[in-house]
């Protein structure tokens, strides 16, 4: 092998193993469905205020996606503590697209209906 074919193996090898130990750790924005605790059968859940981050996971750690504003609906699938992972069911006053996926605290919507 040469040189070069060594010196390029063995960069493309330090790069994975140091890259992979950070690609395998879980981010904040990483948290999905997977993070629920129980399921809520299907929800539909209307937001109750204007400026309500919408977050990547479940607490007010995790960063905002956008913001909700008063009327914008959302698809309640599952929960962890008060918060809800949710999909939006049509574009957001806000400006957030149909079908974008987040966390809304409980206390945030005024309405759940099956």
């Amino acid at each position: 092998m040469s040189m070069l074919r060594r010196i390029a193996a063995l960069t493309a090898a330090t790069a994975l193993l140091t890259g992979g130990a950070i690609t395998l750790a879980p981010t904040a924005s990483a948290a999905g469905s997977s993070t629920c605790t129980y399921n809520l059968a299907d929800f539909t859940g209307t937001a109750d205020g204007n400026g309500i981050n919408y977050r990547t996971g479940p607490s007010t750690n995790y960063t905002a996606k956008g913001r909700l504003y008063d009327g914008d609906r959302l698809r309640i699938y599952c929960g962890k503590g008060q918060w809800y992972y949710s999909k939006l069911a049509k574009r957001s006053k806000g400006g957030l697209a149909k079908g974008t996926t987040g966390w809304i605290r409980s206390d945030m919507l005024y309405q759940l209906a099956g």
